[in-house]
Order: structure tokens, then sequence, then C-alpha cells
């Protein structure tokens, strides 16, 4: 009878510590709404960085960055690859026609702007000697394109690649211009 009783205690103690309150619950959601889904969600000081924590880091990809959130997006840059981005620099986005980026932003167009975003990424590490002249790419999107090279000078697509950064799970290129997919 004692061990019934200690028992029914201590599953009563274990269910009330259990329980949230309501203010415990709205509390948790609050941060999960500004967190972003499933493994860019991580936070690892100790690894070298993935190829969204990169991007966020990185002052000259902010558009990008907020791009990728709007489109919901941020797990196809934290998986673990390889995976080459190449990555319009703000000055891009800026270069498309006034009102483009706002546009593409709205939660209407989340669709539309993650296949345009989709299309700037390639399964694969391409970087240094896999970047020749007539070389085709496969991107993420199913389309193909094509690496220039005009001197020292590389060009994926008509974008320059301005710079080139090693992440945990691929590479990144920086590039000049937005990569506008053939059917959007």
């Amino acid at each position: 009878m004692k061990g019934l009783i200690i028992a029914l205690l201590s599953l009563s103690v274990l269910f009330i510590s259990c329980q949230r309150t309501d203010s415990q619950q709205s509390s948790t959601e609050d941060l999960t709404k500004n967190t972003p889904k499933g493994q860019a969600s991580v936070v690892d000081d100790e690894s070298a960085p993935n190829i969204l924590q990169l991007a966020i880091k990185t002052k000259d990809l902010s558009t990008l960055v907020a791009a990728v959130q709007a489109a919901e997006i941020e797990h196809v840059l934290v998986n673990a690859g390889p995976l080459t981005v190449f990555a319009p620099v703000n000055s891009a986005f800026d270069a498309l026609p006034p009102g483009t980026v706002d546009e593409l932003l709205k939660p209407e167009n989340k669709k539309k702007l993650a296949f345009i975003l989709t299309n700037h990424a390639a399964p694969g590490t391409y970087k240094g000697r896999f970047l020749k002249d007539g070389r085709k790419i496969y991107m993420a999107t199913g389309e193909y394109i094509e690496v220039t090279r005009k001197g020292d000078d590389v060009y994926f697509g008509g974008a320059k690649i301005l710079a080139t950064v090693d992440a945990s799970n691929g590479v990144v290129h920086l590039i000049d211009k937005v990569l506008v997919p053939k059917d959007k």
C-alpha cells in the first residue's frame, strides 16, 4: 500500500511538472516564430559555417538572406551538401527593375521567389579547375548554366564571379547579377 501511494505521488509530481501554463506555451511559440525551420535553426559556434551562416555573416548578401527567408528555403543552404551557391550581392538585386525585389518578397510570390533562388544552387562543388570555359553546370531548377572565361575573369550565366568562399557544406561564389530562370 505504501509503495502504491509513493508511486501515485511520483506520477502526480511528474504530471504537474510536465504541464505548461498558457504563458509558457505562448512564450515558446514566440521564440519559434522567428527561428528558421529544421537544421537552419541549429546553433553551432564550433564548426566552420555552412552556406546559410556564411551568407548571414556577409553584409553584402543581406538581400539574398532576406529573400531566402521570405521563400522559406533556409534548409536548402544548411543541408550536408556538397552544394555550390552562386550568391548575388546586394548591388545585383538593386540592378533589377524598380519594385522587382519588393514584389518577389510578398508572401503570394513565395513559390516564384524560391524557384529563382534555387536557380542559384547546384549540387556538387564547382570551383577552380571545375569552372572551365564552356562547361555547363546543372542547377537545382533543372537548368544548365554555362561558365565562360574572359582572361582571368570567370562568368556564370553572364554574371561575373567576384569572390569565392568555402563553407562547411560547399562553396559560395559571390556574383554581380541575379540569374533569372528562363521559365520565369
